[in-house]
Protein backbone atom coordinates (compact mmCIF):
# COMPACT_ATOMS: atom_id res chain seq x y z
CA UNK A 1 0.00 0.00 0.00
CA UNK A 2 1.72 3.26 -0.79
CA UNK A 3 2.09 5.67 2.40
CA UNK A 4 2.69 9.22 1.12
CA UNK A 5 2.14 12.68 2.67
CA UNK A 6 -1.42 11.65 3.88
CA UNK A 7 0.49 10.52 7.12
CA UNK A 8 1.09 14.22 7.85
CA UNK A 9 -0.76 16.89 8.75
CA UNK A 10 -0.01 20.37 7.45
CA UNK A 11 1.83 21.25 10.90
CA UNK A 12 3.49 18.31 10.91
CA UNK A 13 5.05 18.59 7.48
CA UNK A 14 5.80 22.81 8.23
CA UNK A 15 7.86 21.86 11.23
CA UNK A 16 9.83 18.86 9.17
CA UNK A 17 10.41 21.82 7.00
CA UNK A 18 11.98 23.86 9.49
CA UNK A 19 14.75 20.96 10.00
CA UNK A 20 15.46 20.25 6.38
CA UNK A 21 19.02 21.13 5.40
CA UNK A 22 18.73 21.95 1.67
CA UNK A 23 20.89 19.66 -0.65
CA UNK A 24 23.10 18.15 2.35
CA UNK A 25 21.58 14.78 1.72
CA UNK A 26 21.63 13.63 5.03
CA UNK A 27 18.82 12.94 7.33
CA UNK A 28 15.10 14.36 6.45
CA UNK A 29 15.61 15.81 2.99
CA UNK A 30 11.47 16.57 2.04
CA UNK A 31 13.14 17.36 -1.26
CA UNK A 32 13.94 14.37 -2.30
CA UNK A 33 11.47 12.66 -0.01
CA UNK A 34 8.38 13.91 -0.78
CA UNK A 35 7.90 13.88 3.14
CA UNK A 36 8.04 11.50 5.50
CA UNK A 37 6.85 8.73 3.47
CA UNK A 38 9.56 8.52 0.71
CA UNK A 39 9.27 8.92 -2.82
CA UNK A 40 8.04 5.32 -2.99
CA UNK A 41 5.72 5.97 0.07
CA UNK A 42 6.28 3.39 1.72
CA UNK A 43 8.90 4.99 4.54
CA UNK A 44 7.12 3.91 8.02
CA UNK A 45 10.15 5.86 10.07
CA UNK A 46 11.07 9.86 10.63
CA UNK A 47 14.64 9.10 11.67
CA UNK A 48 15.67 12.67 13.70
CA UNK A 49 18.07 14.06 15.80
CA UNK A 50 16.83 14.95 19.68
CA UNK A 51 16.83 18.76 18.49
CA UNK A 52 14.77 18.23 15.65
CA UNK A 53 12.85 15.62 17.43
CA UNK A 54 12.03 18.68 19.75
CA UNK A 55 10.50 20.94 16.74
CA UNK A 56 8.02 18.10 15.73
CA UNK A 57 5.60 18.63 18.25
CA UNK A 58 5.88 19.43 21.77
CA UNK A 59 4.05 16.18 23.18
CA UNK A 60 6.61 14.25 20.74
CA UNK A 61 9.66 12.02 22.82
CA UNK A 62 12.85 13.84 22.27
CA UNK A 63 14.81 10.70 23.99
CA UNK A 64 17.19 8.41 21.96
CA UNK A 65 14.98 5.46 20.56
CA UNK A 66 11.61 4.11 18.87
CA UNK A 67 8.55 6.78 19.60
CA UNK A 68 5.30 6.54 18.34
CA UNK A 69 3.78 10.21 16.24
CA UNK A 70 1.05 11.43 18.43
CA UNK A 71 -1.84 11.87 15.74
CA UNK A 72 0.37 10.35 13.08
CA UNK A 73 -0.98 6.73 12.27
CA UNK A 74 1.65 4.82 10.61
CA UNK A 75 4.77 6.34 11.15
CA UNK A 76 7.16 6.35 14.25
CA UNK A 77 10.13 8.85 14.88
CA UNK A 78 13.36 7.20 15.46
CA UNK A 79 15.12 9.23 17.68
CA UNK A 80 19.03 8.91 17.09
CA UNK A 81 21.84 8.34 19.70
CA UNK A 82 23.91 11.68 19.32
CA UNK A 83 27.55 10.70 17.45
CA UNK A 84 28.86 12.18 20.16
CA UNK A 85 27.81 8.97 22.69
CA UNK A 86 30.56 7.31 21.14
CA UNK A 87 33.28 7.03 23.26
CA UNK A 88 36.59 5.26 23.05
CA UNK A 89 34.69 3.61 19.46
CA UNK A 90 31.86 2.38 21.81
CA UNK A 91 28.57 3.39 22.63
CA UNK A 92 28.11 1.53 25.90
CA UNK A 93 29.85 -1.81 25.52
CA UNK A 94 28.83 -2.09 21.86
CA UNK A 95 31.99 -1.59 19.66
CA UNK A 96 31.45 0.72 16.32
CA UNK A 97 35.30 1.74 16.07
CA UNK A 98 36.65 4.82 14.03
CA UNK A 99 35.10 6.64 11.13
CA UNK A 100 37.77 7.04 7.99
CA UNK A 101 37.36 11.19 8.65
CA UNK A 102 36.51 11.50 11.90
CA UNK A 103 37.79 14.43 13.56
CA UNK A 104 39.20 15.36 10.34
CA UNK A 105 37.64 16.87 7.28
CA UNK A 106 35.72 14.53 5.26
CA UNK A 107 37.01 14.04 1.04
CA UNK A 108 33.21 15.36 0.64
CA UNK A 109 30.40 15.70 2.88
CA UNK A 110 29.16 12.41 1.99
CA UNK A 111 31.63 10.97 4.11
CA UNK A 112 31.18 13.27 7.09
CA UNK A 113 30.56 11.36 10.49
CA UNK A 114 27.36 10.21 10.90
CA UNK A 115 24.18 12.07 12.80
CA UNK A 116 23.89 8.98 15.12
CA UNK A 117 22.99 5.89 15.63
CA UNK A 118 19.54 4.14 15.58
CA UNK A 119 19.82 1.96 18.86
CA UNK A 120 18.55 -1.91 18.18
CA UNK A 121 16.97 -3.67 20.61
CA UNK A 122 15.05 -7.01 20.92
CA UNK A 123 12.10 -5.17 21.31
CA UNK A 124 12.24 -3.10 18.12
CA UNK A 125 14.66 -5.11 15.70
CA UNK A 126 11.41 -6.30 14.06
CA UNK A 127 10.11 -3.44 13.64
CA UNK A 128 9.09 -2.20 9.82
CA UNK A 129 10.86 1.33 9.13
CA UNK A 130 9.67 0.54 5.61
CA UNK A 131 7.14 -1.62 4.04
CA UNK A 132 9.42 -4.83 3.44
CA UNK A 133 12.63 -3.85 5.58
CA UNK A 134 12.99 -4.14 9.48
CA UNK A 135 15.53 -2.54 12.14
CA UNK A 136 16.83 -5.68 12.54
CA UNK A 137 17.54 -6.63 8.91
CA UNK A 138 20.24 -3.89 9.13
CA UNK A 139 22.59 -4.56 11.80
CA UNK A 140 26.42 -5.40 11.70
CA UNK A 141 27.19 -9.19 11.66
CA UNK A 142 29.00 -9.79 15.04
CA UNK A 143 28.69 -9.10 18.42
CA UNK A 144 25.38 -11.21 18.19
CA UNK A 145 24.92 -11.60 21.30
CA UNK A 146 25.78 -7.86 22.85
CA UNK A 147 22.25 -5.24 23.32
CA UNK A 148 21.53 -2.91 22.31
CA UNK A 149 23.64 -2.90 18.93
CA UNK A 150 24.11 0.61 17.01
CA UNK A 151 23.35 0.99 13.39
CA UNK A 152 23.27 4.23 11.00
CA UNK A 153 20.35 3.76 8.31
CA UNK A 154 20.00 6.63 5.99
CA UNK A 155 15.53 6.20 5.00
CA UNK A 156 17.07 7.14 1.27
CA UNK A 157 18.47 3.40 1.51
CA UNK A 158 14.93 2.24 2.44
CA UNK A 159 13.29 4.33 -0.17
CA UNK A 160 15.88 2.75 -3.10
CA UNK A 161 15.49 -0.71 -2.02
CA UNK A 162 11.65 -0.32 -1.72
CA UNK A 163 11.43 1.65 -5.40
CA UNK A 164 13.76 -1.22 -6.74
CA UNK A 165 11.01 -4.03 -5.82
CA UNK A 166 8.35 -2.24 -7.30
CA UNK A 167 10.42 -2.00 -10.70
CA UNK A 168 10.70 -5.54 -10.35
CA UNK A 169 7.29 -6.25 -10.37
CA UNK A 170 6.61 -3.64 -12.92
CA UNK A 171 8.80 -5.92 -15.31
CA UNK A 172 7.22 -8.78 -14.63
CA UNK A 173 9.64 -10.45 -11.86
CA UNK A 174 7.24 -9.72 -8.55
CA UNK A 175 9.42 -10.51 -5.95
CA UNK A 176 8.06 -10.00 -2.50
CA UNK A 177 10.98 -9.52 -0.20
CA UNK A 178 14.60 -8.66 -0.42
CA UNK A 179 17.19 -10.39 1.82
CA UNK A 180 19.43 -7.88 3.27
CA UNK A 181 23.32 -9.98 3.22
CA UNK A 182 25.15 -6.95 4.48
CA UNK A 183 23.45 -3.27 5.71
CA UNK A 184 25.30 -0.97 8.22
CA UNK A 185 28.81 -2.29 9.17
CA UNK A 186 30.48 -0.68 11.65
CA UNK A 187 33.81 0.31 11.56
CA UNK A 188 35.52 -1.76 13.65
CA UNK A 189 33.85 -4.77 11.94
CA UNK A 190 34.70 -3.49 8.03
CA UNK A 191 38.21 -3.68 8.78
CA UNK A 192 38.26 -6.92 9.49
CA UNK A 193 38.56 -7.97 5.73
CA UNK A 194 40.41 -4.77 4.16
CA UNK A 195 42.32 -5.79 1.37
CA UNK A 196 43.22 -6.12 -2.61
CA UNK A 197 39.17 -6.88 -3.90
CA UNK A 198 37.80 -6.60 -0.38
CA UNK A 199 36.06 -4.04 1.16
CA UNK A 200 37.12 -0.33 0.89
CA UNK A 201 38.19 1.82 3.58
CA UNK A 202 35.57 4.18 2.90
CA UNK A 203 32.89 1.28 2.38
CA UNK A 204 29.45 3.20 2.34
CA UNK A 205 28.00 0.38 4.47
CA UNK A 206 29.57 2.62 7.22
CA UNK A 207 27.23 5.56 6.20
CA UNK A 208 24.16 3.67 6.21
CA UNK A 209 23.64 4.07 2.93
CA UNK A 210 24.36 1.15 1.40
CA UNK A 211 23.29 -2.87 1.41
CA UNK A 212 23.92 -6.12 -0.47
CA UNK A 213 20.54 -7.49 -1.04
CA UNK A 214 19.00 -10.42 -3.48
CA UNK A 215 15.57 -11.44 -3.87
CA UNK A 216 15.36 -15.25 -2.41
CA UNK A 217 11.50 -15.98 -2.17
CA UNK A 218 11.84 -19.39 -2.74
CA UNK A 219 13.93 -19.51 0.87
CA UNK A 220 16.74 -21.23 -1.37
CA UNK A 221 19.55 -18.86 0.57
CA UNK A 222 20.28 -17.72 -2.87
CA UNK A 223 19.03 -15.11 -5.17
CA UNK A 224 15.72 -16.19 -7.24
CA UNK A 225 15.62 -17.59 -10.69
CA UNK A 226 14.71 -14.37 -11.76
CA UNK A 227 15.02 -15.07 -15.72
CA UNK A 228 13.91 -18.52 -15.65
CA UNK A 229 16.05 -20.48 -17.50
CA UNK A 230 16.42 -23.08 -14.53
CA UNK A 231 20.19 -21.62 -13.32
CA UNK A 232 20.71 -19.04 -10.70
CA UNK A 233 23.79 -17.02 -11.41
CA UNK A 234 24.85 -13.86 -12.46
CA UNK A 235 21.95 -13.08 -15.28
CA UNK A 236 19.52 -12.91 -12.63
CA UNK A 237 21.44 -10.85 -10.57
CA UNK A 238 22.09 -8.55 -13.77
CA UNK A 239 18.48 -8.29 -13.73
CA UNK A 240 17.98 -6.51 -10.22
CA UNK A 241 20.78 -4.26 -10.99
CA UNK A 242 18.77 -2.99 -14.25
CA UNK A 243 15.80 -2.62 -11.76
CA UNK A 244 17.79 -0.20 -9.48
CA UNK A 245 19.38 1.25 -12.51
CA UNK A 246 15.64 2.31 -14.16
CA UNK A 247 14.81 3.90 -10.11
CA UNK A 248 17.96 5.84 -10.48
CA UNK A 249 17.05 7.64 -14.32
CA UNK A 250 13.40 7.97 -12.75
CA UNK A 251 14.76 9.20 -9.25
CA UNK A 252 17.51 11.39 -9.72
CA UNK A 253 18.02 12.13 -6.21
CA UNK A 254 18.73 8.26 -4.97
CA UNK A 255 21.57 8.06 -7.46
CA UNK A 256 24.77 5.87 -6.05
CA UNK A 257 26.42 2.67 -6.39
CA UNK A 258 25.29 -0.43 -8.16
CA UNK A 259 27.81 -3.70 -7.80
CA UNK A 260 27.27 -7.64 -9.41
CA UNK A 261 29.21 -9.79 -7.68
CA UNK A 262 29.04 -13.42 -8.62
CA UNK A 263 28.50 -16.59 -6.19
CA UNK A 264 31.14 -18.64 -4.35
CA UNK A 265 31.23 -21.34 -2.46
CA UNK A 266 29.87 -18.98 0.82
CA UNK A 267 27.15 -17.52 -1.47
CA UNK A 268 24.94 -16.73 -4.20
CA UNK A 269 25.04 -13.64 -6.44
CA UNK A 270 23.90 -10.62 -4.99
CA UNK A 271 24.34 -6.86 -6.25
CA UNK A 272 25.44 -4.15 -3.97
CA UNK A 273 22.44 -0.84 -4.18
CA UNK A 274 23.79 2.60 -2.34
CA UNK A 275 22.67 6.31 -2.55
CA UNK A 276 26.15 7.99 -2.18
CA UNK A 277 25.18 10.77 -4.26
CA UNK A 278 26.66 10.22 -7.20
CA UNK A 279 26.73 7.71 -10.01
CA UNK A 280 29.27 4.17 -9.35
CA UNK A 281 29.29 1.00 -11.29
CA UNK A 282 31.67 -1.97 -10.93
CA UNK A 283 31.26 -5.62 -11.19
CA UNK A 284 32.43 -7.81 -7.95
Amino acid sequence: MRRTAIFLGLGLCLALATMVRPGSGRGVDLASLHAAGGISGEIRALFVTPDEAAKIAPESDPHPGVHPLPGVPGLVEVVLTPFSAKVDGRVGRYVLGRWPFENTPPMSPAYADPRGFVEVTPENASLHVSEHFTLGEFVTKNQSNLWPKYIVLEPRLLDKLELTIAKLKETGHPVRNFYVMSGFRTPDYNALDLGPKARSKVSRHMYGDAADVYPDDDGSGAIDDLNGDGRVDLADARILADAAEAVEREHPALVGGIGIYPGNRVHGPFVHIDVRGKRARWNG
